[in-house]
């Protein structure tokens, strides 16, 4: 039905972003505040005053709660929790007088209803929703539990073992799901709506006021959650102690986890308000903990991450239809089935007619591949790939919004690329490299048209990391920088962006960590070893592994072009492992054998004794000493230490234009653990002057002729005069930062932490 105008209650504006109006006999409580109606304190004050004068009207027999704009409430406001008189107690005891009210209350659902938005809902005798609605409970990516009875109410609504899941892996229910589940009582159709989501609004409005109307019509009562046992039928006794084993490995590195579970077995065993005493102990826990605090630094920094220094706000994006690929490997089909994925159409360039077979081969098993992991449907993976079309020459593209050059780390060829694509591809089609390491000016300068070239460097396995660093040159047009972070988005990537250096953000710091990852290797440390302690210090893989994954010869080339720009120091140590396995033909997993070997068929490395004899005569050609009883302590410090220092460096050059920035490359690109929020936020936890101090005691002892151990002037600085690096701006120095172990647990004689 259509909705008129609302006459106002007497109550009117209760405050920021909160209204209650009449609609007969039923108060409209509408929540405003975008653009995602946050649970802000004002808000929270706000609806307060609302729900009061509702309970002091005695002319209204109903409360309906909805919202303004694209969504239902979305959450809460992220920044609150590191007030220091945070408490979630005043919206949790206004929950409670919705539920206690003797008149009825509901919910009219649209967008998302996320965290305390739906335990806002939760609170509500009945909840109906349209039927693009999600609804979740995602506090556990910010190291957190729900902590406004989210954690005692759901499991009462759906059960324990689904209320679990949900908590713990932070996923959304569609409607219907949801109504399946007993979360919400109903589903609207939801019409076509307009952009900003105004129109699903108003939809929300009109099908909770038809909804609540046939509630009281037939006289339902109200219906309390907080009153409703946990349904555990169907559950073995030992439930809660099996989903502790189970993951009992992540409660310490995740602590929310372990809480997540206790409060759902307290909402299972305990009165209703003993599990909110639980709960709200378990929440006070989690907020103030080193892995919710890394967390919401990660949280932020994304989110600023869109805000890109020079880039005006709002800046339309160059429409995209069709995308070229120039290259058919591993990440150029990859790249390929991504944007076919998304529904552009691809054509896909390669050098001779097997190349290109097998190029679309690998780019179709890609699309399938992200069907299967649950990245896309199948339906959409096969009308990917029916956008797909290959070619054997660049003249192909001369119809393309967007071209992806992904050959070899080879500058010469990329040149020839660029200046092809120059001439062929259309006025206004962005050209964009997917160059990990290469000057992206001199890419720009070869294709003759440099406003409309830049770097879009995806990361392997691109399919499952986040990240897509975005290169801008210095005279990239505004507007094809802003369709590249549009196309990031709509790829489901964390765009970042970059200036021009040797390797960008993320490979420019990756290089002083395998610089130390290879030196190590000729000192006698092996592979197995080096990878164990950056695991055990919570890196998903350790560098060795890594390399092998991504492939020695990758890298191994990265390093030839590196040097004939003129960039190696004359160190015939330097990056010497990776040339000398990919001159022995140890390119990785993909030929069987790298710096592990494996098995015909199989992934899982094996230590091979070779590589250790290979770096032993590779010391004694480039005068490493080799040593033993190198220490955890010290693998861990020198992969990590040169880390910091070059951040340091890149916020120096202004190539990173944020401390966060680097955080978001790392965890999002490289398996660096969020839970430590990132090497620049872990700095400031292990204390900037310990690093600087670890930095030049390791240029003592080890020499310093090629200024590997030279400390940035800024981390100098900052680590004398007490400041944090994540913190740190342009604009001015951060503020004074307490030293602290690295990983927590980490005791002062070497050993790792454990985890």
């Amino acid at each position: 039905m259509s909705v008129g105008p609302a006459m106002p209650a007497a109550s009117g504006r209760a405050g920021p972003g909160v209204t209650l109006s009449r609609r007969g006999g039923i108060g409209l409580l509408c929540i405003d505040h975008a653009p995602v109606n946050a649970l802000s304190p004002a808000v929270v004050a706000a609806l307060d005053a609302a729900v009061a004068a509702f309970e002091g009207d005695s002319g209204l027999d109903a409360l309906l709660v909805h919202c303004a704009g694209r969504t239902f409430v979305a959450g809460g406001d992220i920044a609150a929790f590191d007030a220091p008189d945070f408490d979630a107690a005043p919206f949790n005891r206004i929950l409670a007088r919705l539920e206690g009210s003797r008149r009825l209350v509901l919910a009219a659902l649209h967008g998302t209803a996320l965290g305390g938005g739906l335990e806002l809902a939760l609170a509500c005798h009945y909840r109906i929703a349209l039927a693009d609605t999600r609804v979740g409970l995602p506090e556990v990516r910010l190291g957190l539990l729900p902590g406004s009875l989210g954690s005692q109410r759901l499991p009462r609504a759906c059960g324990a073992e689904l209320a679990l899941e949900l908590m713990l892996s932070g996923r959304m229910l569609g409607a219907e799901a949801a109504r399946a589940a007993g979360i919400v009582d109903a589903v609207a159709a939801a019409a076509p709506v307009a952009a900003g989501g105004a129109d699903a609004a108003a939809q929300a409005l009109a099908a909770g006021l038809d909804f609540l109307r046939t509630l009281m019509a037939r006289g339902a009562p109200p219906r309390r959650l907080s009153e409703r046992p946990v349904a555990l039928a169907g559950l073995p006794a030992d439930f809660f102690a099996a989903v502790r084993t189970r993951e009992a490995a992540s409660f310490t590195r995740y602590p929310a986890r372990a809480a997540i579970v206790r409060a759902v077995e307290a909402a299972a065993t305990l009165p209703f308000a003993q599990g909110e005493a639980v709960e709200a102990e378990l929440l006070r826990a989690c907020v103030v903990s080193e892995p919710s605090r890394a967390l919401r630094h990660l949280f932020f920094a994304e989110r600023r991450a869109a805000q890109v220094p020079g880039l005006p706000a709002g800046l339309p994006p160059r429409p995209l239809q069709a995308a070229g690929v120039v290259g058919g490997g591993a990440m150029g089909s990859a790249i390929a089935a991504a944007l076919a994925g998304v529904g552009l159409r691809v054509v896909l360039v390669e050098a001779d007619g097997a190349a290109l077979a097998a190029g679309l081969a690998r780019t179709q098993a890609a699309a399938r591949h992200a069907a299967a992991r649950g990245r896309l449907s199948l339906a959409q993976a096969e009308a990917g790939i029916a956008r797909l079309e290959g070619a054997l020459d660049l003249a192909a593209l001369a119809g393309c919004d967007l071209v992806v050059e992904a050959v070899y780390e080879d500058m010469a060829l990329k040149q020839q690329v660029f200046a092809r694509l120059g001439r062929v591809c259309r006025p206004g089609a962005i050209l964009a490299s997917h160059t990990a390491t290469l000057d992206v000016e001199v890419l720009a300068d070869a294709s003759g048209r440099p406003a409309d070239v830049l770097g879009m460097h995806l990361f392997s396995p691109a399919g499952a990391m986040r990240l897509l660093e975005v290169v801008r040159a210095e005279r990239t047009a505004p507007e094809v920088l802003a369709t590249a972070l549009a196309l990031a988005r709509r790829l489901g990537k964390v765009p970042v962006v970059s200036g021009v250096c040797y390797g960008f953000i993320g490979n420019r710091m990756a290089e002083a960590y395998l610089r130390e990852t290879e030196f190590l290797l000729q000192e006698g440390v092996s592979p197995q070893r080096i990878d164990a302690v950056a695991q055990a210090h919570g890196m998903a893989m350790g560098p060795c592994r890594a390399l092998d994954l991504a492939g020695v010869d990758v890298a191994a080339r990265a390093v030839i072009e590196y040097g004939k720009a003129g960039g190696l120091p004359p160190d015939p140590a330097y990056r010497a492992v990776v040339r000398r396995l990919y001159a022995l033909g140890r390119h990785g997993q993909k030929s069987g054998a790298g710096l592990y070997r494996y098995a015909p068929g199989e992934r899982a490395p094996r230590p091979d004794a070779a590589v250790e004899a290979i770096c032993r005569a590779l010391a004694r050609e480039t005068g490493v000493a080799q040593r033993a009883g190198i220490g955890e302590r010290e693998i861990a410090e020198r992969l990590f230490y040169p880390l910091v220092n070059e951040a340091a460096r890149l916020l120096e050059e202004g190539v990173a234009s944020r401390p966060g920035d680097i955080d978001m490359v790392w965890t999002a690109g490289y398996g660096f653990p969020d839970y430590l929020g990132g090497p620049v936020w872990l700095a400031d936890r292990v204390g900037l002057a310990r690093i600087v101090a670890g930095l030049e005691r390791y240029g003592r002892e080890r020499g310093n002729a090629f200024d590997y151990w030279d400390v940035s002037p800024l981390l100098a600085s900052l680590a004398r005069h007490g400041g944090r690096l994540s913190d740190w701006s342009m604009a001015g120095a951060g503020s004074a930062s307490a030293a602290g172990p690295w990983p927590p647990g980490d005791g002062q004689d070497g050993t790792p932490p454990k985890h």
